[in-house]
């Protein structure tokens, strides 16, 4: 879930005059040196850390960003917190970016700007969206925040602060520990200057403590584990010198992953058991079992979008995998695309010469094709029935299916409701569904649903050279299945508000927990039951240690002499259980009365809780209440990285890549009225026709400029020799049919993206879309989402919308397809061209769009009444030339691809003449791969 601020003139700063947009992506760091002292307890920092914002001469002053996890019990809270102070001569955007776990909730948001405190409080939605909405209407509310899925989640902070002023942020979220593979994991994203704490108590005793070095060599050795039998502490706080990239550098080599992992001592088979501020936490993990037999149908999706690294990584996971089965395990493995096969109709005992061929087949599949999840989940089903039914199957096995896909549904039943109510009709309570989807394209919500509602979980797994390992990592985390059938019991009367205490499965290495409200009682101890199936024919049946009344207060009582302990983890810990597990029932409650009733509970429980949910949303307000903002989230997770959500937008649109959603701000309060007040920046477009419209972010205004070319020509509109990437459009022209030649419109209808180190070009016309490289010509329809990585390549599809093009996760290019009825008379489709001002060019870069990755200084003066009495005409001085410029409008079609958005600009006339280097014609090369010939 992400979240953004955007803050300005509520906070009593200098009244604005123009629109400040800030993006935190665009900070360029200078760090002093950072000296302390070790201690095991606390750091001491002694010189102040300076960070320099790159935005004119402007500075911003880091007084300290420290993060401190308290772990308690398997139940974390984290602090992020920051001193900053803007020491520059102007007011500026100070920025907080904090990215957290998905499945962590945020518990609270504060702030302090210049003398005035911001504190959060969590609420029903409908009610902080009311309090928001009425602050808005006095003009008291600052900005807006979402919140977005994914696997790390951004939290995101912008306030406008005037000079000499300091700000603090704090931000706190909760999350519980998984055990996986035999281990608790805890994950921090770190950036230049953070300096983490990392606090464990475990009341049984800690068995190991690592901190495995996931930054890289170079701070081998640089986090400092201590511990004892109850309590360890891991401090990881380099000097400035030890992040440096080099001796010489200023730049810091920190921006990662930080990571600790740690397991406890069991005494008990029957597991732990903690009880503390009138709530228990039933913990069960037992070992020395062996394990239950499988049976295994793996589904691969093998689709087009799957072709290149995906499929690679796929059959490169499948071939350890396989090699992982035992005798005693059966499989059998289904690909898919528009069409469905079986490697065998039937399970297949794990020996080796069976695994070789099934190896074998895996190796020789070859992408192409739809998506046609339904059927192919159908007949997996079907094989486990066919084994059931003939015998074959042992009754204390483990029977699942394992389905790996990238795409949403494209062939056959494409209705999700429908697939679903179809896989949980064919699938037997003994059956589970484990989803595993690639990349961001796939709708992942859809695989958790599904996996869930038929015993089994969902993964996502991301397309990058780790997808084998992501992919091996999560088999191995299922594979070795101890338990089936478990249920933990208390004795009546004793506990109420018990989490979910059935389980399916218990796999090696993981971890089953239930917690609940202890009863006021006449007992002095409390105890529970375990019943379960193992490999054994007699069932399992395990009793807890019994607890005193006595443990339960010296638990409290040693919580409370922890400096740093979590004194409140039980109790955060049940509803933090109960919070999730109810979100899952929510989302397949079978009836609209049902889900009323999951709804109230959840909302009753974040509130009580503090839990900034899908439900419920986080109102930070100043003292006197009377200035607010607000945290929620929407409900489709796949509206980009920044979640800001405008009404009335096209369908479509949720589709668009990450960096077209992230340089999108909306100004709430003094607004500056742009496109019905809001405004899509650090975006280069090419248009109908063709229209350039080129934003210049350091001069916060567009520039618009026509090209009256001709159809056939091709267009260079970057070209960049440094990097080694070229993008050249070649024209159209609109049907002649009761047209004169010279008022013949063009068009861009082919747009190509070669990568001369890749060896790959990618040409997107509006039939198909082509990725050639020296070896191969793969062709792809508009009639089917995908996602194709090849080397540094990356092709994105969304069906019949837009095709988004990556290389190395530098640059980046859109095209939008535009559709136009067949029958008209003189319009044919055609493309729309969407580069970002981030993309990362080398200095050697050019062409129509690619000169401008080094924005010119441009002024603006002379403003006076043209002869448009609508369009105001000025004098525009850029690269040594004064220009005659009018002010006008071009349409932007990415909200609306068929009424487009007015975007006011400044028009250059005479087809760009002067804002651009030399003459239009001199742009026009002679192939789709041609780079530019300098000089202009």
């Amino acid at each position: 879930m992400s979240y953004i601020f955007n803050i300005f003139d509520s906070i009593s700063p200098p009244k604005v005059q123009h629109c400040l947009i800030f993006e935190s992506f665009f900070f360029l760091f200078a760090v002093t040196e950072i000296k302390y002292q070790e201690n095991v307890e606390a750091l001491l920092i002694s010189e102040l850390l300076i960070m320099e914002l790159h935005r004119g001469h402007h500075w911003i002053k880091l007084e300290s960003y420290r993060v401190e996890s308290r772990i308690t019990s398997r139940f974390c809270h984290t602090t992020f917190k920051s001193f900053v102070v803007n020491s520059g001569p102007n007011a500026q955007s100070i920025g907080f970016h904090v990215q957290i776990p998905k499945r962590a909730f945020i518990t609270n948001f504060t702030m302090n700007v210049n003398g005035v405190t911001f504190v959060g409080s969590v609420k029903e939605k409908t009610v902080a969206r009311n309090l928001y909405a009425q602050a808005r209407a006095r003009g008291k509310a600052a900005g807006i925040v979402r919140a977005n899925s994914q696997d790390m989640e951004t939290f995101k902070a912008e306030v406008h602060v005037p000079s000499g002023n300091r700000i603090e942020f704090e931000l706190h979220y909760q999350e519980m520990m998984y055990r996986k593979l035999g281990l608790y994991e805890h994950t921090l994203h770190l950036q230049p200057g953070r300096l983490l704490d990392v606090y464990i108590y475990e009341p049984n005793g800690i068995a190991s403590v690592e901190v495995p070095n996931t930054l890289g060599e170079h701070f081998t050795g640089l986090a400092q584990v201590t511990s004892n039998k109850h309590k360890a502490h891991v401090v990881f706080k380099p000097s400035l010198k030890q992040q440096r990239k080099c001796d010489n550098c200023t730049t810091s080599a920190l921006s990662g992953i930080f990571t600790v992992k740690y397991d406890v001592i069991r005494e008990s088979a029957a597991g732990e058991l903690h009880v503390s501020d009138g709530h228990f936490v039933h913990f069960f993990a037992p070992t020395n079992l062996s394990p239950l037999p499988k049976n295994i149908v793996f589904v691969i999706d093998v689709s087009g979008s799957m072709w290149g690294v995906k499929m690679k990584q796929t059959v490169e996971a499948m071939q350890a995998i396989l090699d992982d089965l035992t005798m005693d395990d059966y499989f059998s493995i289904i690909d898919f695309n528009h069409n469905v096969r079986c490697w065998s109709d039937e399970l297949v005992q794990g020996s080796t010469i069976q695994v070789a061929e099934a190896k074998k087949y895996i190796q020789d599949i070859k992408p192409n094709g739809g998506t046609n999840i339904n059927e192919a989940l159908l007949r997996a089903g079907q094989i486990l029935h066919k084994a059931a039914n003939q015998g074959m199957l042992n009754s204390r096995s483990v029977s699942m299916i394992i389905l790996v896909s990238d795409g949403d549904p494209t062939v056959g039943e494409i209705k999700l409701s429908a697939i679903q109510k179809n896989v949980k009709k064919i699938m037997r309570e003994d059956f589970s569904l484990f989803s595993l989807g690639i990349g961001f394209d796939v709708d992942y919500d859809f695989l958790e649903r599904i996996a869930t509602e038929n015993r089994g979980v969902a993964q996502r797994i991301y397309a990058n050279k780790d997808a084998s390992e992501q992919l091996r990592r999560f088999y191995s985390q299922v594979s070795s299945p101890l338990l089936r059938k478990i249920t933990v019991l208390f004795p009546e009367g004793s506990v109420s508000d018990v989490t979910q205490n059935s389980f399916d499965k218990y796999f090696s290495g993981s971890e089953l927990v239930v917690a609940g409200k202890v009863l006021p009682s006449d007992g002095t101890s409390l105890n529970s039951f375990i019943t379960a199936s193992s490999v054994s024919r007699t069932p399992e049946r395990l009793r807890s240690h019994t607890h005193s009344l006595a443990d339960y207060m010296r638990l409290d009582a040693e919580l409370a002499r922890q400096q740093h302990a979590f004194t409140g983890f039980a109790r955060q810990m049940w509803a933090y259980i109960t919070v999730n597990q109810l979100l899952s029932e929510r989302s397949q409650a079978p009836t609209a009365s049902r889900k009323r009733k999951i709804t109230q509970r959840i909302l009753n429980l974040a509130v009580e809780h503090q839990f900034v949910t899908p439900l419920t949303a986080l109102l930070v307000e100043s003292e006197e209440a009377n200035e607010k903002l607000l945290a929620d989230s929407p409900k489709d997770p796949r509206k980009g990285c920044c979640g800001v959500r405008i009404n009335h937008m096209e369908q479509h649109s949720k589709h668009l890549p990450i960096w077209f959603h992230c340089h999108s701000v909306i100004y709430l309060g003094q607004l500056c009225h742009y496109s019905n007040s809001f405004l899509w920046v650090f975006c280069l477009t090419v248009d109908n026709d063709p229209h350039f419209i080129i934003h210049l972010p350091k001069n916060n205004m567009d520039v618009c400029f026509n090209i009256d070319s001709k159809p056939g020509h091709i267009l260079n509109l970057v070209s960049d020799p440094g990097t080694g990437v070229v993008v050249n459009g070649q024209l159209v022209g609109s049907k002649r049919v009761g047209v004169e030649k010279e008022n013949v419109k063009t068009y861009f209808g082919t747009i190509s993206v070669f990568s001369k180190l890749d060896g790959i070009m990618v040409t997107v016309s509006t039939d198909r879309i082509q990725l050639t490289d020296s070896k191969h010509n793969h062709s792809f329809s508009w009639g089917a989402t995908a996602d194709i990585t090849q080397d540094r390549v990356k092709v994105s599809i969304v069906k019949d919308s837009q095709v988004t093009v990556t290389v190395d996760e530098k640059i980046r290019v859109m095209m939008l397809l535009h559709r136009v009825w067949k029958k008209h008379p003189t319009s044919v489709d055609f493309l729309g061209l969407y580069i970002p001002n981030s993309n990362q060019y080398s200095s050697k870069a050019h062409g129509l769009i690619g000169q401008f990755g080094q924005e010119p200084e441009v002024r603006v003066y002379n403003l006076h009444q043209g002869a448009d009495p609508l369009k105001k005409e000025a004098t525009m001085e850029v690269k040594g030339n004064k220009l005659a410029v009018t002010r006008g409008w071009q349409k932007d079609y990415r909200r609306d691809k068929k009424r487009g958005s007015d975007i006011f600009c400044w028009f250059i006339h005479n087809s760009g003449k002067g804002f651009i280097d030399g003459h239009y014609t001199t742009y026009i090369v002679p192939r789709l791969d041609s780079f530019l010939q300098r000089p202009l």
